[in-house]
């Protein structure tokens, strides 16, 4: 089986949009998928940042206006309502953090404002304290055809498949080689990269063509 064909395969198996699961409009509202982006940042299953962010549409906190007026103690009881206890205190300080710096712009101000994409990613950064590139990165794979500005920034899983699968680039495999957008493709390399990380070559549904398999 060609390279391609297996992640086709695959993507039709992993690929997910997660605005779409939750009916967000990343142009109209780009901070809530920011806010859970930032949730699945934290070295949590995904399954608990899933289920957190959707604590915060029960409670309508999906702004940063929403998320001053409920004030710390409130965040972090909405965290941990959602299974969020490991990083219940830390997310909440961010999430401040976050929403102050965001209360005389949004965050398609900054993307117009933004000189280009490092720049864009820069200013992304200095939004809060423990926003980095792991953030960031999950944040940009779905706002990709969204905003102008935005491009490919992989995480250390999307990094870790593509390496063991020889993929060089991986925006331009994405763009020579696969069909469709590119939140799914790049969703479906975590995915790949999570099975990398346990040794889980037996399950990997692209093990055959993988350079790295231990089988």
């Amino acid at each position: 089986m060609e390279l391609e064909e297996a992640i086709r395969k695959a993507i039709e198996k992993y690929g997910v949009r997660y605005s779409e699961i939750f009916h967000i409009d990343l142009k109209r509202e780009p901070f809530k998928w920011f806010l859970l982006s930032v949730l699945f940042g934290a070295r949590i299953s995904k399954n608990i940042a899933l289920r957190t962010y959707k604590m915060f549409e029960v409670y309508n906190v999906t702004s940063s206006d929403r998320i001053l007026e409920e004030g710390w103690d409130s965040l972090v009881a909405i965290l941990d309502s959602g299974g969020y206890t490991r990083y219940d205190f830390k997310t909440a300080d961010k999430l401040l953090n976050l929403a102050k710096n965001l209360k005389n712009r949004s965050l398609n101000d900054i993307h117009g404002e933004a000189k280009n994409f490092e720049d864009l990613v820069s200013d992304l950064k200095s939004l809060a304290r423990g926003i980095g590139d792991t953030t960031v990165g999950i944040f940009m794979r779905e706002m990709v055809g969204v905003w102008e500005k935005a491009r490919p920034y992989p995480t250390h899983l999307a990094k870790l498949a593509a390496k063991n699968l020889g993929i060089e680039d991986i925006e331009s495999f994405w763009k020579e080689k696969i069909d469709g957008g590119y939140a799914k493709f790049e969703s479906t390399l975590v995915e790949i990269g999570k099975l990398c990380r346990k040794r889980k070559c037996s399950q990997c549904p692209v093990r055959d063509v993988c350079k790295a398999r231990n089988f």
